[in-house]
């Protein structure tokens, strides 16, 4: 359900009186690179941005019906029902999945890769759904040179999922594994401190890195 919200605000964008240069205008935004390689940089430019379109649009919008909803819907699971915004992908029934605005096919064309030709690097597709925009390999290099620095697991982690049977599934080993990381939780310990929303969500994202 939360995929279809997208294109339910497009609908609701193209009822209501708005700029006709607006849906380029976000294509553009999609587009655009920066010679900022700095992620963090990046966002606490965008966050403050983005904060202001939705206050305005639930300002100017807020009290505007998405459908109706029938009891056939609650029990299949909010099934056909408009239940959250989600921008950074949008799941269609005949043409796919979209990152962003961007098809599969358009990610490999425009998305920095290993090799010429080769598939896109996970840190470029990370940078375009925090962003909305096409990194430059200067800024997926710099993205991934910090991941790697904070790549180290500590010992307990490692016991953590020796300890499971052996006949545990890889994905409970991967679950137990990042569960256990919260011992060392950098976001824990500044939400056990209060850490207020008025922080912005490059705030968020350096805690949530370290």
């Amino acid at each position: 359900m939360v995929f279809r919200t997208v294109s339910v605000l497009s609908k609701l964008r193209s009822r209501l009186v708005q700029q006709p240069s607006r849906t380029s205008t976000v294509r553009w935004l999609q587009m655009q690179t920066s010679c900022d390689t700095d992620l963090h940089s990046q966002l606490k430019e965008l966050i403050p941005e983005q904060q202001e379109r939705l206050k305005k649009l639930k300002s100017e919008h807020g009290k505007v019906q998405l459908g109706n909803i029938t009891v056939d819907m609650v029990l299949g699971g909010m099934r056909g029902m408009t239940g959250l915004l989600w921008e950074t992908s949008l799941l269609d029934p005949e043409e796919g999945i979209r990152f962003r605005g961007l098809s599969i096919p358009e990610c490999q064309k425009l998305l920095p890769s290993a090799k010429p030709g080769g598939e896109p690097l996970p840190e470029g597709l990370l940078w375009l759904l925090l962003t909305g925009k096409v990194p430059t390999n200067e800024q997926v290099e710099a993205l991934s040179k910090e991941l790697r620095s904070r790549a180290a697991v500590p010992d307990h982690v490692y016991k953590a999922i020796d300890a499971l049977p052996v006949s545990a599934h890889p994905m409970t080993q991967f679950a137990t594994g990042v569960m256990a990381l919260q011992v060392q939780s950098e976001f824990q310990k500044a939400y056990e401190k209060g850490i207020p929303k008025s922080n912005t969500g490059s705030q968020h994202m350096k805690i949530h890195l370290a």
